[in-house]
């Protein structure tokens, strides 16, 4: 990733689910985690999600907003929020702007094919805008309840 702890968060406005807008002004003066994810309703995503939706009520008591971030259209975003009941927002990036500001579009490699695409990663961006947290290339079991504990530990 290109971002550093420390450093202020790159600005963003995207639309999410539930016809809400999400941006780095809105948030201004609140922490936030922008997960970013590479393709809805799929196994791992599915499950990272739910993790999250599951990690809510405690995150919440911490004031944090978690947005889920992705190339999906918002057609498919708005029916996975609704297939899996999630109820924070997931934002569209179709040209993968955010994505790239955040260093989560990156080169990747399939059967000797490379391409570019989105690393499944996560950040923490604290009340003043800067960069709490990194977490490169995200294995998605246990995720949430270190995002959690990060969070925590910014009180």
């Amino acid at each position: 990733m290109s971002l550093s702890i420390g450093a202020a968060a790159p600005n963003f406005t995207l639309p999410t689910s539930g016809g809400r807008t999400v941006s780095l002004a809105g948030l201004k003066g609140k922490p936030f985690v922008l997960y970013f994810y590479p393709r809805a309703d799929t196994p791992g995503c599915t499950k990272e999600a739910c993790a999250f939706q599951e990690a809510l009520p405690q995150l919440g008591k911490t004031g944090v907003t978690v947005i889920g971030v992705s190339k999906d259209s918002m057609k498919a975003i708005e029916k996975f929020a609704e297939k899996f009941n999630l109820t924070f927002p997931l934002a569209s990036d179709p040209e993968a702007t955010v994505i790239a500001a955040y260093g989560a579009w990156q080169e990747k490699s399939m059967y000797g094919k490379k391409y570019m695409g989105i690393e499944r990663s996560t950040v923490l961006v604290n009340a003043e805008g800067k960069i709490a947290h990194i977490w490169p290339k995200v294995k998605v079991t246990g995720h949430a309840d270190e995002v959690l504990k990060a969070v925590q530990a910014l009180k």
